[in-house]
């Protein structure tokens, strides 16, 4: 590939996958709805709004490999609108004879009965896969600064030692480090790895409260998780609300979300790449560092 345009670049897992591209030798363009021009990096913002269809063609135009990593969480109608800004950027992409797309979109079992923001991670997978050659990354909780559940995680831990919990905290999921989602996404760029569905995650499943409780004795914090079947995901979401910094329609998808196990049900794309993700307990190990230091 020789430019590659990130649309979401601005987002905590598109900003460093800029950075690993602009290391490479590819030309590196950042969409985004206030461009600053060329970095000092080399990497070149341009103007582009999934909402705005007539912006994508000039952002688009010569682009080899374009990411899409734009995702909304904090509007009502955001499977609507994420629908509709996926099917103008892949019909754009097709027009402009850009050659890949990469997408990073959720895990969870089709054959399962998905939370509308998983439903919607899967509608625009498939969107991208009928218009488009596109490789779409399947992935849970991604473990960094910068993440909303991971901060959810933290802030859960650091202000309440007793939980009084919903039953999602016995949810199954399979989360990932960041540099790994990273890796993964650059790497989804290459031809060795064909067009398609994958999922990346660490290896090892773990419930939501096996994750509290690793969160929790690294920050070397006494945790008591005691979960009650009461809390309707309505009352879980204002929880989440009261006790994090989430806002509430975030906390009220989320939510939705962690009633869904998310596991890694193959491993083909670590097969095609020669992979090897890191547990979760060194993610998180990664992850407190950076916090540490933010």
């Amino acid at each position: 590939m020789t430019s590659v345009l990130v649309a979401g670049g601005s987002g905590f897992v598109g900003r460093r996958v800029v950075d690993e591209l602009a290391e490479g030798s590819a030309a590196v363009r950042v969409m985004t709805r206030s461009p600053a021009g060329e970095r000092d990096d080399g990497v070149a913002e341009v103007y582009g709004d999934v909402s705005e269809p007539e912006s994508l063609a000039p952002a688009l135009d010569g682009v080899d490999v374009a990411y899409y990593l734009v995702h909304s969480l904090d509007r009502s109608d955001f499977a609507e609108h994420d629908a509709a800004g996926a099917r103008a950027f892949a019909r754009q992409a097709a027009a402009s004879g850009v050659g890949r797309v990469v997408y990073l979109g959720g895990l969870g079992d089709d054959a399962d009965d998905l939370s509308e923001h998983l439903r919607s991670r899967r509608e625009v997978e498939q969107i991208f896969l009928g218009e488009i050659e596109t490789v779409a990354l399947r992935a849970g909780i991604v473990v960094g600064q910068g993440s909303v559940s991971w901060e959810i995680l933290c802030q859960l831990v650091e202000r309440l030692p007793v939980m009084i919990t919903p039953r999602w905290v016995n949810t199954r999921t399979q989360p990932i480090a960041l540099s790994d989602a990273v890796g993964a996404l650059v790497d989804a760029a290459g031809r060795s790895v064909p067009a398609g569905s994958y999922e990346i995650g660490t290896p090892e499943s773990c419930s939501y409260g096996d994750m509290l409780r690793e969160v929790a004795r690294q920050l070397e914090r006494r945790l008591l998780i005691v979960p009650v079947p009461v809390l309707s995901p309505r009352l879980s979401s204002w929880w989440l609300r009261l006790i994090t910094d989430v806002d509430l329609q975030t906390a009220r998808t989320l939510v939705d979300s962690m009633t869904n196990d998310v596991v890694v049900s193959d491993r083909r794309f670590d097969e095609l790449t020669g992979r090897r993700p890191i547990p979760f307990v060194d993610a998180v190990v990664v992850a407190l560092a950076e916090r540490r230091r933010r």
